[in-house]
């Protein structure tokens, strides 16, 4: 099966996009969907996210506590390397064993650190990038989740730049401040239509 790679920024769009994808019959399996499960109450992440990082790393319901971390980790990189360990070889093999099962005209894996993993490259047939300036992603997060800017650009820093994204894409969605739903949903048919004639 075509495998493609979806990645962009935070705020990029990219799950709106996926959603497209899937309601033209592509399979989708996506990363972020599986680390917010693997860190929700009872997840695979919880027990050594609290061996590792104290109780005061989980919120009240059980789930893993992501202000409390993203302070924790955005302040001390080999925090953030401790949480990497725990989390990306779960997500790793729950990717893994969702994309052995997947069915679909194609298969989309959502990755937001794509780029930057250096793991995927050789694991996707094509890498599909939804584009955005930085603008336009500051200003959808924050109505999104009500972060404060800083902690947006923080974020933003800590991943690949627009332009490295840019590089390594076989397709491009783009999905500026300027773009609508109804032309966002036009543009991703198009790369949807290029996939399936490949897959002829």
């Amino acid at each position: 099966m075509l495998t493609i790679g979806l990645t962009g920024g935070i705020g990029s769009g990219k799950s709106q996009v996926a959603n497209f994808f899937a309601s033209w019959g592509a399979a989708v399996v996506d990363t972020d969907v599986i680390a917010h499960e693997l860190t929700a109450p009872g997840g695979l992440a919880i027990e050594p996210i609290r061996d590792t990082f104290g109780a005061e790393a989980l919120a009240a319901d059980g789930s893993m506590d992501r202000d409390w971390m993203r302070a924790c980790v955005f302040a001390d990189p080999a925090a953030r390397h401790r949480l990497e360990a725990i989390i990306h070889p779960l997500i790793w093999n729950v990717t893994k064993a969702q994309t052995l099962k997947a069915q679909g005209c194609y298969l989309v894996v959502v990755v937001p650190l794509l780029v930057e993993s250096g793991r995927w490259s050789d694991r996707v047939d094509r890498i599909c990038v939804v584009d955005c300036d930085e603008a336009t992603q500051i200003a959808r997060v924050q109505k999104r989740s009500g972060l404060a800017v800083a902690t947006i650009e923080r974020i933003m820093a800590a991943q690949a730049q627009r332009q490295q994204r840019l590089a390594v894409a076989d397709d491009v969605v783009l999905n500026d401040g300027q773009t609508t739903l109804p032309v966002l949903e036009e543009r991703a048919r198009a790369v949807h239509q290029r996939w399936c004639a490949l897959t002829a």
